[in-house]
């Protein structure tokens, strides 16, 4: 039996505010067992906590570096006492969404760098591990790892340098591979997904974002009308597919790494049924 975990998906998104339940089925219908539902920012983070709690999953709680130009430094204090009342739920498996995002033009750094900051201490307080986001930002989110070491947790969606992911695996962090590594002009992060260590991997789809290839349209035929297709945890099984193409190696093999890594990553995330 597959037992597939996506350690990350924006369920609460309003993308599925349509069919969120349905969206769920479809994907435990292809294997995905369970996904960690990382929120952006307080106004999610409730949403994220009771979808957990409806569908057997996980859920991270943080603040999104895209999101700090709205956010308060109160809410640095509403998360500490969210950390503080759920401590002890397996179903909080991270801080996180957090991180840097560099190539966002028009935010601004050290605003983000404080909310970075003061989420890497509350992990640090509550022994949680963290969900990063990374965006031309690794050297800066790894000098205040390094400061200030965690519990580990996955660099979701990398896209560095292979120096980057070996630096980030030596602090006990997994790397997510999803969607983006469909495209055939992905060449490094392809050559990353054959090269690294097996049990340095983790599968995501960061839905409803980042669409492997097979949904992806061209802004030309967006134009025409043709939709991008959306993004869900469905496809999760197809995109660990390219890996083990890519890697050659079994299906069921990258499975149960995957699935295993994902645990060690995440501390709290429940066995498979079939376990």
């Amino acid at each position: 039996m597959s037992c597939w975990i996506d350690t990350h998906c924006h369920l609460d998104a309003p993308e599925f505010d349509a069919d969120r339940d349905a969206v769920r089925a479809a994907a435990r219908a292809r294997g995905v067992e369970h996904i960690v539902m990382p929120a952006v920012e307080r106004a999610h983070w409730s949403g994220a906590i009771a979808l957990a709690q409806r569908h057997g999953d996980s859920y991270a709680l943080g603040i999104h570096p895209l999101y700090t130009p709205r956010a308060q430094e109160a809410d640095i204090a509403a998360l500490r006492a969210v950390l503080a009342e759920r401590q002890g739920d397996p179903q909080l498996v991270a801080v996180g969404e957090i991180g840097l995002d560099f190539f966002v033009p028009g935010l601004d750094h050290e605003r983000q760098i404080w909310f970075y900051e003061q989420q890497i201490q509350l992990a640090r307080t509550f022994g949680l591990p963290v969900i990063l986001h990374v965006r031309k930002s690794s050297d800066r989110l790894l000098k205040t790892l390094r400061a200030t070491p965690v519990v580990g947790g996955i660099a979701h969606a990398f896209n560095g340098s292979a120096q980057q992911a070996q630096a980030f695996i030596d602090l006990g962090f997994k790397l997510g591979f999803g969607g983006a590594i469909t495209y055939d002009r992905a060449l490094r992060l392809r050559e990353l997904a054959v090269t690294l260590p097996l049990e340095s991997i983790v599968l995501e789809t960061d839905a409803p974002d980042i669409p492997p290839h097979w949904l992806y349209t061209t802004a030309e035929q967006r134009a025409a009308g043709q939709p991008q297709g959306r993004n869900t945890s469905a496809e999760l099984p197809r995109i660990a597919q390219e890996i083990a193409l890519l890697r050659g190696m079994p299906l069921p093999a990258l499975q149960t790494a995957t699935t295993a890594n994902a645990r060690a990553a995440l501390r709290g995330l429940p066995a498979c049924p079939a376990d």
